[in-house]
């Protein structure tokens, strides 16, 4: 056991939670049963029963814990604070979509024991190197296989344990490197023997034929021999000596090649599979771009429904919802807001059977959560559906609950030419609803066909008025006669964000200013994208345009946003709760950046005179088509996707390019039968990109079924500019987003110019 492992199991906390405890799991205010928790042996699986569940019970690790929040932190609490007191909760937050877990302790000391210990080892699962992260990976196999926990494993119990792993191998070969580890001949191996017996299985022959081409004797990398890999396939910028020296410190396992300034092949595999070894490049984590043009000329992370955690029928409203996406580093929410029965406004989907919550609850929410993530400013997108005496109370709600926070006034009290920067608005929220005449003072007080399209074309809850026999025309009259009066108040709190129904491009461009945004249907932007693109790229040039899903989606599915951000669109609002392609290519652009929620568009989508059209970008002068060649070399300890024991997988990876009409393409290798664990390909796909700066590529592994559709294993997004060439690992990522580690795939990327 590692001198940490046993350091951590040393503390106070730690043994309150290894010697386990009774705590009350809590899911509703009727829903309250005590459960049985402890930490095991591991110290990285947290177990639990309820005592009269026979021998069910459930299990998490402590990698799948985001957070810990202390006290009456989540609705759930806040629903039981009577009952039971801050110093007995906590909650437990959950990495992607899982839901939350609300605990009550019997004693504030047995809370506060639980709290910390669980930070202890959240903090120490997230400053694991790579090393310490896969054998950590192995132990917890082991600790799995090793059923009558003796610490010991027979060679029957290992050849379960490589099925379980992902891995069918040749009985023999498995029977031979088992010998080889038994060092004692006793037939079974403990565990320092199955990590020495594990390293033997993922030897990787085709990294060692990588360090074969470079080393001189075969046993090492010389400073130079490093230097020369790092500047002809990894095409490093900062190729030089002393990034050689740096990579050595960082991953030379061995002290005597250290001091050589030499790097062996265990540091080589170190090095490859770390985040310097990564596709994406290192250089475009962080914060690296210009964030002082106006709002217009960035894409904004955004979501839609932003209250739901499931779908827009029956799905429960809640606060959680908008942390969650505000932590996925989104910057634009929506609230849909309907008159509550007691004067206070409620958030739901109007017309559905969705559950409610206080808009005030929402606010306060944003106040604590906006800006976690990003400093970088938060659009409050209102559907605003109340009477004009509850929208005094939103007003008051705003107003007070976020104080400075809310941007109310024009910046150094100048009527805009442009919208303001990202920079400029840092820690602010801004409003986007409708508002009376505009910032140049005018005393016009009326807000005529100012209504959002979303809003017109609706019966105010996202369903089409052609689509939607329940509702009478005359209510829908009255739900819009309603939306058009306007309480001064709210009113006041619109600066730079004012909704205004889109009366086409011409209009637009002599009528429209900076502060005015329009919401166009998925459907609409598509149709005009297709019949007016320059001029849809001029128009985002100068305001903001935010698309919504069709009302039609009632599963909270998503479209594909690509075609929005080709011609500009700067708020592109998914359902964030709805995991799949669409998020992933949401999260794939977003993740540059410092994953701060906002990314500058190409400069030919910010030049006022543009004419670039997404459906022809060859004629753009600018434009510099690529070659992208990818050699899908091998991967690493694939995800299994079915459970049942005996079941392996047959995986194929399948690489897809998605950016203007042009780029769209998919290629995918071979599958191969039944390993997950240690599967080689060596197949290379290509492709031809026009448009660079807006293509996204995304790695997909398939478990292949010729009798049906394939199974979804991982994958991994990235922004075509921020691939890094050479010899690279795509660490992949589930179905949520969430890291899968060690899932991963080798392979050699190379972009030229297509000449």
């Amino acid at each position: 056991m590692d001198p940490e492992t046993t350091r951590i199991r040393d503390d106070p906390d730690i043994k309150v939670m290894m010697a386990g405890s009774t705590l009350r799991k809590v899911k509703s205010r009727s829903w309250k049963k005590q459960r049985h928790f402890r930490l095991l042996e591991d110290g990285m699986t947290i177990w639990y029963k309820s005592r009269w569940a026979g021998n069910g019970h459930s299990t998490f690790s402590v990698n799948d814990v985001e957070a810990v929040r202390e006290g009456h932190q989540s609705e759930v609490l806040l629903s039981i604070a009577e009952e039971f007191p801050a110093n007995l909760c906590f909650t437990l937050v959950f990495h992607g979509r899982q839901g939350n877990l609300d605990l009550v302790a019997e004693t504030p000391e047995e809370a506060r024991a639980w709290i910390q210990g669980v930070r202890k080892l959240v903090h120490r699962a997230q400053n694991m190197d790579e090393k310490e992260r896969l054998d950590q990976w192995v132990w917890d196999w082991f600790q799995k296989a090793d059923k009558n926990k003796d610490g010991k494993m027979t060679f029957k119990e290992v050849r379960k344990l490589l099925k379980m792993m992902n891995v069918e191998m040749n009985e023999e070969h498995a029977l031979h490197l088992f010998t080889m580890a038994d060092k004692s001949g006793s037939g079974s191996l403990e565990i320092e023997q199955f990590i020495f017996f594990y390293k033997m299985l993922t030897q990787r022959d085709e990294v060692w034929k990588v360090f074969q081409d470079y080393s001189g004797d075969g046993e090492k990398l010389l400073l130079d021999e490093l230097e020369s890999f790092l500047k002809v396939e990894q095409h490093e910028e900062s190729g030089s000596t002393q990034h050689a020296k740096e990579l050595i410190q960082k991953y030379e396992p061995s002290e005597s090649a250290k001091s050589q300034g030499a790097m062996s092949l265990d540091g080589f595999q170190k090095y490859l599979c770390s985040q310097d070894g990564s596709v994406f490049r290192n250089d475009r984590l962080g914060l690296y771009q210009d964030m002082s043009q106006p709002l217009s000329h960035y894409f904004i992370s955004s979501s839609h429904n932003t209250y739901l955690l499931e779908d827009q029928l029956r799905g429960h409203s809640s606060l959680e919802a908008y942390i969650k996406a505000l932590k996925r580093g989104c910057r634009c929410v929506e609230i849909d807001c309907w008159d509550g029965s007691d004067g206070e406004p409620v958030v739901y989907h109007g017309h559905t059977l969705t559950s409610k919550i206080l808009f005030r609850d929402v606010i306060a929410t944003l106040k604590e959560y906006s800006f976690k993530k990003s400093q970088f400013p938060v659009i409050l997108s209102l559907e605003n559906h109340c009477g004009v005496e509850q929208q005094r109370v939103m007003a008051k709600h705003l107003s007070q609950i976020l104080g400075h926070m809310l941007q109310t006034t024009l910046l150094e009290g100048q009527v805009p030419k442009q919208l303001p920067s990202p920079q400029e608005l840092r820690g602010k929220i801004l409003l986007k609803a409708k508002k009376i005449g505009g910032l140049e003072g005018s005393l016009d007080e009326t807000v005529t066909d100012d209504l959002s399209d979303e809003e017109e074309m609706t019966n105010g809850d996202g369903r089409s008025a052609s689509a939607d026999n329940l509702e009478t025309l005359n209510h829908q009259q009255k739900v819009l006669k309603s939306a058009s009066k306007l309480s001064r108040e709210l009113s006041d709190l619109v600066v730079y964000c004012k909704s205004v129904h889109f009366h086409g491009f011409e209009h637009a461009r002599s009528h429209a200013k900076c502060y005015e945004m329009s919401s166009f249907s998925e459907s609409k932007v598509k149709r005009l994208a297709k019949e007016a693109g320059v001029d849809f790229v001029q128009y985002n040039t100068k305001q903001l345009s935010r698309i919504y899903p069709s009302g039609l989606r009632t599963d909270s599915s998503n479209f594909n946003p690509q075609d929005m951000w080709s011609v500009g669109c700067q708020i592109v609002a998914l359902n964030f709760q709805t995991a799949g392609l669409e998020m992933d290519l949401n999260d794939g652009l977003f993740r540059q950046n410092g994953s701060c929620g906002y990314v500058l568009k190409p400069d030919y989508l910010r030049d006022p005179n543009s004419k670039y059209s997404p459906e022809k970008p060859e004629e753009h002068p600018g434009c510099r088509p690529q070659r992208l060649s990818i050699q899908v070399i091998s991967g690493q300890q694939l995800p299994k996707v079915n459970q049942k024991e005996g079941s392996i997988v047959d995986p194929l990876v399948r690489v897809e390019v998605y950016g203007v009409p042009q780029d769209q393409a998919k290629e995918e290798t071979s599958h191969i039968n039944n390993n997950g664990f240690n599967p080689v390909w060596n197949e290379t796909l290509n492709f031809s990109i026009h448009a660079p700066e807006l293509a996204l590529v995304r790695f997909l592994v398939e478990d292949y079924d010729k009798a049906s559709r394939n199974d979804f294993m991982g994958q991994f997004t990235l922004p075509f500019t921020c691939i890094q060439p050479g010899y690279r690992h795509v660490h992949l990522l589930s179905k949520d987003g969430t890291a899968i580690p060690p899932s991963s795939l080798f392979v050699n990327i190379s972009i030229t110019d297509l000449t």
